[in-house]
């Protein structure tokens, strides 16, 4: 439980602390630094040339601060923005959604072509703040706007038109102090991972639960970006990159758009990696530790779930870039990679997005028969990668009562030989022609209709022979998880029926380029989907009963009357000792077979056209 007392005993021993006390001797080392942090290695990258000094009447809070460790909030942000719109040309503000608590979210746009787009021209979306404590991004283009309007940038736009959101989660970047990010270096005032409703927003792009993530999805179909980078800051062990970042498909792994992963082994990320070395930086793919404690055991890929950008991106055939900037770098280091990532892939996508282009209008015109889904770490590691890591030892912990990494803040001369391990299906779906979704789902269907699936509306009632589902054995969830209690199915029974669908009904095709997403929402058994999320418990809904002393009578008498009946009633009892043991489970094993039983229970209620 955390106490006042103990809040302020640590509030107390951050203060004092001799690591605060010696932070001159710590390379980077800032007064509000949290002391417990590993050192930062020293850096002196060639992009700090970026930065403009405090004087000048377009530096961003970030800049005016002496040690480049702020990042200023949402009312501050949007008048410097505002200012910015009313003295360019090429800047304008779109708001495009309202958060839980009432604010605008909006966009910065920068073109050259006024409110409608050349649409030869490759668009670039870069998203900041979904996670609000890790704003990079938001600084980066707030000093990228600024150059382009008046630092002679804009020729950028003459091949290539950016959109940057500055704030995705504006009530969570809103939610702030010094106290909202303990394993991060900065800046020294941090919004909150979560929003208002207390949703994890990079969770959410499937579903699409929340406000933000249903504009960001509007957004997104409005301007068709071809490329969408999604700015973070990681935690994790301590490495020498500053910058990371990856996308599913990478190094010829598997990815629901495989022209587009090709296009970014081949083209993006060779180009993006020089232009950050040439600014003193150290890009890096994405991945992530197999254990803290035993850096060297091993790197994985993260997963590629849909509800991730990265994963949504690769369904719905949106290249999608996920950066992970490295938390224990200084924010000042973290932003300015972050610029220079941006303004190479204006440059990169101006020279090149065709290619991109027409490698995703290959992606878009995928129709596989088989959907693969559920994606768990696998157990082998599939390569072993160099890695850059940083020298580390390991000290006794009284508190923890084992031993514990304690990182030096010295890159290792020798590269570490990591084994890397990806992901893989345990799960595969056919794909049906169509499916149905029932008048009374206006939910489901309007959030299908907010990713932009294409539906056919029932004006009438229709009579559809169609497959549905049974459930066998589906388990709820002990806990929540993003507002709902999860559901789990692992085993279905096809039945055909014929089945009336009402007027308001919606036939939903998958040759279409959403019919991934479609699938994966729509099947009980995708991990991602609206079942999954504990969106339709209602099929697992008992309604009637029957007494003991109605259905024993009517059990002896179906024994007698149907031999093949109680032939596998006997077998029953022999193979499941529990059941035989059971007068309850023996009288309802009769009860499932007479017409009184509820036909729609557990009868998963949404169509397959086959």
């Amino acid at each position: 439980m955390r106490t006042p007392f103990a809040v302020a005993v640590v509030a107390a021993l951050l203060l004092s602390s001799p690591a605060m006390s010696q932070s001159s001797s710590i390379p980077n080392a800032r007064p509000w630094d949290q002391p417990f942090l590993p050192p930062a290695p020293a850096w002196d990258g060639k992009s700090r040339a970026l930065l403009r000094p405090a004087t000048d009447p377009w530096a961003s809070a970030f800049e005016q601060d002496p040690t480049h460790d702020f990042s200023p909030d949402y009312a501050d942000t949007r008048v410097w923005f505002d200012k910015l719109d009313a003295a360019s040309d090429l800047i304008r503000i779109e708001q495009f959604g309202v958060s839980p608590e009432g604010r605008p979210i909006y966009a910065v746009i920068a073109s050259k072509d006024g409110a409608a787009f050349d649409l030869k021209k490759p668009v670039l979306l870069v998203q900041a703040g979904i996670h609000p404590g890790e704003i990079d991004g938001k600084d980066a283009g707030m000093m990228l706007l600024r150059d382009i309007a008046f630092y002679g940038k804009d020729g950028l736009l003459d091949g290539v038109n950016l959109i940057l959101i500055p704030i995705l989660s504006v009530d969570g970047h809103e939610r702030s102090g010094p106290y909202s990010r303990p394993n991060q270096r900065g800046p020294r005032i941090q919004g909150w991972r979560n929003t208002a409703t207390n949703q994890n927003l990079n969770r959410d792009y499937l579903k699409l639960d929340q406000p933000e993530m249903r504009a960001v999805r509007g957004l997104v179909l409005k301007y068709r970006p071809d490329l969408y980078v999604d700015v973070h800051v990681t935690d994790g062990i301590d490495y020498q990159y500053d910058v990371t970042f990856g996308y599913n498909g990478e190094n010829g792994g598997w990815s629901r758009s495989p022209s587009a992963a090709r296009w970014l082994d081949d083209a993006f990320k060779p180009a993006i990696y020089e232009a950050l070395e040439a600014q003193g930086h150290i890009p890096g793919e994405l991945v992530f530790a197999l254990d803290d404690r035993d850096p060297k055991k091993g790197l994985s890929d993260g997963g590629l779930g849909e509800r991730f950008s990265n994963g949504w991106g690769s369904a719905a055939h949106v290249p999608t870039i996920l950066i992970e900037n490295h938390s224990l770098k200084p924010h000042e280091q973290r932003v300015l990679g972050t610029y220079v990532f941006v303004e190479a892939a204006m440059r990169l996508l101006a020279a090149k997005g065709a290619g991109l282009r027409a490698a995703t209008e290959r992606d878009r015109a995928l129709r596989p028969a088989k959907i693969l889904a559920n994606f768990m770490a696998d157990e082998r590691p599939s390569s072993t990668r160099p890695f850059k890591g940083i020298l580390f030892e390991r000290y006794p912990s009284a508190a923890s009562g084992v031993d514990e990494i304690r990182w030096l803040g010295r890159p290792d001369p020798a590269l570490w030989q990591m084994p890397f391990h990806g992901s893989r299906p345990t799960l595969s779906l056919a794909r049906p022609k169509a499916y149905w979704v029932p008048s009374y789902r206006t939910d489901l269907i309007e959030r299908l209709r907010i990713h932009g699936v294409e539906m056919e509306t029932l004006a009438a009632p229709r009579t559809v022979a169609v497959d549905l589902l049974r459930l066998k054995d589906p388990r709820i969830s002990p806990r929540p998880n993003e507002g709902h209690v999860p559901i789990t199915v692992t085993d279905v029974a096809i039945e055909r029926r014929d089945w009336v669908w009402p007027a308001g009904s919606v036939r939903i095709s998958t040759d279409q380029p959403l019919g991934d997403i479609v699938v994966l929402l729509l099947e009980p058994q995708s991990s991602e989907s609206f079942f999954a999320w504990g969106m339709i418990p209602e099929v697992l809904n008992r309604v009637e009963y029957i007494e003991g002393y109605a259905v024993a009578p009517l059990a002896d008498r179906m024994l007698a009357a149907d031999p093949a009946l109680k032939a596998a009633f006997e077998a029953k009892l022999a193979a499941d000792p529990a059941f035989a043991a059971d007068p309850d489970a023996r009288l309802g094993w009769f009860y499932e077979r007479t017409p009184f039983w509820d036909d729609r229970y557990r009868l998963y209620p949404i169509g397959r056209e086959t």
